[in-house]
């Protein structure tokens, strides 16, 4: 029987629950791969105290397992964060906001002593920016922010019909070799009107937990 891209997923969200402290307040992500983990919580519910959600679709998937979601001013700084990525190199930097929630993703991970990324192998690469970095911008800001992403050799493209947990635009930005992805993530987020983007560097993971055929890999800084 093949080992499908799901069976990767679920094997990387069963290994992060170790990282679980007992009693403490978990830090979820956004998407399929986060989606699993929140399963695998599910399980241990009773030995944690809750958990903070980064999008609103997280929030009530954890409510539909009956772990209660704190906001993040209420729960302070978190143990872990747990989320996958849409890219993520060796050094674990990343590209992250494939399903809208950068920069709740970006705060929540901000606010954790440990970052725990959980991925499939097709996520890892050795140059970040095949798959298009989102941005986050206000949108009255749109069409300036994507003139100077232009500057910067991009090709920003507006993602069609959809708003933000918080209410604002993401431009998905094409042909960038992301070389610098610490400095790049500077530059971006000094435009002016842009909330967040998708780079995670300056925060990266702190340890990738690896989906591969031949079993889960455990990669470090």
């Amino acid at each position: 029987m093949s080992i499908t891209q799901d069976d990767l997923k679920r094997a990387v969200a069963q290994a992060a629950v170790a990282y679980v402290p007992v009693d403490c307040i978990v830090g979820v992500g956004t998407g399929s791969t986060a989606n699993f983990f929140i399963d695998e919580l599910a399980r241990i519910k009773h030995k944690i105290r809750g958990a903070v959600a980064s999008s609103e679709a997280s929030a009530k998937r954890l409510q539909q397992h009956g772990i209660e979601v704190l906001s993040l001013n209420d729960a302070g700084e978190l143990s872990v964060y747990v989320d996958g990525a849409d890219e993520i190199t060796r050094h674990l930097h990343m590209v992250k906001g494939g399903g809208g929630a950068l920069t709740r993703e970006k705060i929540v991970a901000a606010a954790s002593k440990k970052f725990i990324c959980v991925c499939d192998s097709s996520k890892l690469v050795d140059v970040l920016g095949k798959f298009p970095l989102p941005i986050e911008v206000i949108p009255m800001a749109r069409s300036y922010v994507a003139r100077e992403l232009v500057k910067l050799g991009g090709q920003p493209r507006l993602r069609e019909g959809f708003t933000t947990d918080n209410g604002n635009l993401i431009l998905d930005v094409h042909n960038l070799r992301i070389l610098n992805p610490v400095e790049l993530e500077t530059t971006l987020n000094h435009i002016a009107g842009v909330v967040t983007n998708g780079l995670f560097a300056r925060r990266g993971a702190d340890v990738l937990l690896l989906g591969t055929a031949s079993g889960v890999q455990t990669l470090t800084v």
